[in-house]
């Protein structure tokens, strides 16, 4: 599966010094039942779990300290079925000297119920040793111990609900309900100077629901397993489950939240030490503007504009960043620079951010030079934060950046996950890009990718879509297209008026649709709260991926609504309009973003489709995660890997992904919220 296979690339070369106590459902906890433990807050899993019965897949992300979520995926191996479906754990409270950590959670809460269960689990130390010990409703009650609690005070608790139609829905009628509660538990010792841990449990899962099917009984209600930490952040399970089969889980898990160690500066030179031999041929050395440029570009930044007055002891810079991930490393470095190359009667620099095309914001800081003798307290004090701006009258320019060609050529891949026949399909081909800079913030870019290896040609289903098939029809695509044009468009990016974002663009715009479109971001200054509006009129593209069209032809609209909550670095928006089927209603999207350049969080969709024409999975929902590129592979850069993983793939509520209130999660990078937790940062 193709975001497993980027996380786990990502995991094993940027392990931190964390615990992967991840269980063959990939939450935590022992072998199948879970605990009351939490990952370290933001730390992303991925697990794989294979047994005779089941392989299972699933991503677990700690959004909060308290909160755990789990995206699983799973196929019976003795009958042919896959499974999708969350997971959620919320702590209750902590561990104390004589109060064990307790946590309730629901597996399969978004789901077809297959894993149905719900429970509360409390843990408590003692030693190296770490006990479980908890109550479960669903599968997890097995056949009961006593009768459901909660009936005393509910009477409906007595009756669970089993019938859960397409699937996909919030399967709250479910929840903590059935006529019987079961225990289970059990014990993990951890050896003191091992990375070693030995862990026996009790569940009392009946396995009914694969039984049915042709599964086996369980022989036992006891499974036990070894665990072995090879190195922090990477762990292997070999567990001997039910007292019938064998397992192996493999776990990795990345610290998405802490920042990036900060680069090393490279040894530079000033302007009066340059001789002409040292710089391209139109640079000129005894330009304080030229020699600056020279080594700002070698930095990994982009000079683009400039203004000094020497009278008044200002200088203002506009930056764009092509390689640091966080902007406050690429302020420091900009104020070295600009130290070592301006005049002496500087003392003053605001540093103009573009963020991909988008002026957001300005930092003012004063010559480091002059800030030798001074706390650093008091420094960070005169760091200031202002809007973004544009220059009345721009003393330098930098115009050799533009009217530039730049070609990206290497592999790429493309997967079909989650179709039933075989839920991994993929393609590895050769990718070429296409990048032109043009006057005033125009670009044209696009990519041709040329197929090498697929297996597409294996898939048989077609799409049951009763809506127009504006998405249902990938398949076709990846069968008859894969080789062929993936986009290639003009944009220009720009702001205006200093709040105001926008964004124009026409061309073939993805592998399904060309068209054209715009959008525009408000966003006031130190404010955290914006708004937004989105339109595109597009045409459905031939499957060959070629310049020919189909006849499906519609126009989206989409007004946003943005929040940048103080709490835990989350990010909230709403979507409101008219979607590709030209369905109506709302997208809420809210992920977890870090100054480090990861973003993790989930999307869901209601329209006016019902669930019945919506069809499997009721309606579109999903996971979205971004991981920086930084390092990986021992490249510097700011890249990054993006992708949303679905369920399944309907045409209800779907939407031009990169093309319909994308600008504020583009600048997040540079937004207020940002920048002032991070003017430490700043200083050199």
């Amino acid at each position: 599966m193709k975001i497993l296979l980027v996380v786990a690339i990502s995991l094993v070369t940027s392990f931190h010094t964390i615990c992967v106590p991840a269980s063959d459902y990939g939450t935590m906890g022992l072998v199948d039942i879970p605990t009351a433990r939490m990952a370290s807050d933001g730390v992303i899993t991925a697990t794989a779990a294979i047994q005779s019965r089941t392989n299972s897949y699933a991503i677990s992300y700690q959004p909060t300290p308290w909160l755990e979520t789990t995206f699983r995926y799973t196929g019976f191996n003795r009958f042919f079925y896959y499974d999708r479906n969350y997971e959620a754990k919320l702590r209750l409270w902590s561990e104390r000297e004589y109060l064990p950590q307790v946590a309730v959670g629901i597996r399969d809460m978004v789901g077809t119920g297959v894993f149905g269960s719900e429970y509360i689990v409390a843990n408590k130390y003692w030693n190296n040793l770490d006990f479980t010990l908890g109550m479960g409703w669903g599968r997890l009650a097995g056949a009961g111990d006593f009768d459901n609690p909660l009936t005393t005070i509910f009477g409906d608790f007595k009756s669970r609900e089993n019938d859960f139609g397409e699937g996909g829905e919030l399967s709250a009628n479910t929840f903590f309900k059935g006529e019987k509660t079961g225990l289970f538990g059990g014990v993990q010792y951890q050896f003191d100077f091992l990375p070693l841990s030995f862990m026996v449990e009790y569940n009392p899962d009946q396995y009914d629901w694969e039984v049915r099917r042709g599964g086996r009984k369980p022989k036992s209600h006891w499974s036990g397993g070894v665990k072995w930490e090879p190195r922090p952040g990477l762990s292997i399970l070999l567990s001997r489950q039910t007292g019938q089969e064998w397992g192996i889980t493999v776990s990795a898990a990345l610290d998405t939240k802490g920042l990036p160690e900060r680069r090393q500066a490279s040894n530079f030179i000033s302007s009066l030490d340059m001789s002409e031999d040292e710089l391209p041929a139109m640079l000129d050395a005894s330009s304080w503007y030229d020699t600056l440029l020279f080594d700002v570009e070698r930095s990994g930044l982009l000079l683009l504009e400039a203004n000094i007055d020497e009278a008044s002891g200002a200088a203002i810079l506009v930056i764009a960043n092509s390689e640091f991930p966080i902007w406050a490393d690429a302020i420091a470095r900009i104020s070295i620079l600009a130290d070592l190359h301006m005049p002496k009667s500087i003392n003053t620099i605001r540093v103009v951010l573009e963020e991909a095309g988008h002026r957001v914001h300005s930092v003012q800081i004063r010559r480091p030079s002059l800030l030798s003798n001074q706390s650093r307290g008091l420094m960070e004090r005169q760091i200031k934060v202002l809007p973004g701006r544009h220059l009345d009258q721009i003393q330098y320019k930098t115009g050799f950046v533009q009217n530039k060609v730049i070609f990206d050529v290497n592999l790429g891949t493309r997967f079909q996950l989650f179709d039933p026949d075989d839920p991994m399909r993929y393609q590895l081909f050769g990718k070429v890009g296409i990048n032109l800079v043009l006057p005033d913030n125009w670009s044209v870019n696009g990519y041709y990718a040329l197929n090498i290896k697929n297996n597409f040609d294996s898939i048989k289903r077609s799409s049951d879509s009763i809506l127009p098939r504006v998405r249902s029809d990938i398949v076709r695509y990846l069968k008859e297209g894969d080789s062929g044009l993936d986009s290639l468009f003009i944009e220009k990016r720009g702001t205006t008026f200093k709040e105001f974002h926008y964004r124009v663009y026409a061309g073939v715009l993805e592998e399904m649709y060309s068209g054209f479109g715009g959008e525009i971001l408000f966003q006031p200054f130190q404010s955290r709260i914006a708004s937004g509006f989105s339109a595109n009129w597009v045409r459905q593209r031939d499957y060959d991926r070629s310049l020919k069209h189909l006849n499906y032809e519609t126009a989206t609209a989409f007004a946003s609504l943005y929040w940048a909550s103080p709490f835990y670095n989350m990010d909230i928006a709403l979507h409101a309009g008219k979607y590709l089927a030209r369905d109506i209603g709302a997208t809420m999207e809210i992920r977890r973003t870090f100054n480090n350049g990861w973003m993790v969080g989930l999307w869901a969709t209601m329209t006016d489709v019902s669930f019945e024409e919506f069809g499997e999975g009721s309606f579109d929902k999903g996971i979205f995660l971004r991981m920086p590129l930084d390092g990986l592979f021992g490249r510097r850069n700011k890249a990054s890997y993006s992708n949303r993983l679905r369920p399944i793939q309907r045409d209800g509520g779907q939407r031009l992904e990169n093309f319909s209130g994308n600008i504020w999660w583009d600048i997040r990078g540079a937004r207020y919220d940002a920048l002032y937790n991070l003017t430490d940062r700043m200083l050199p």
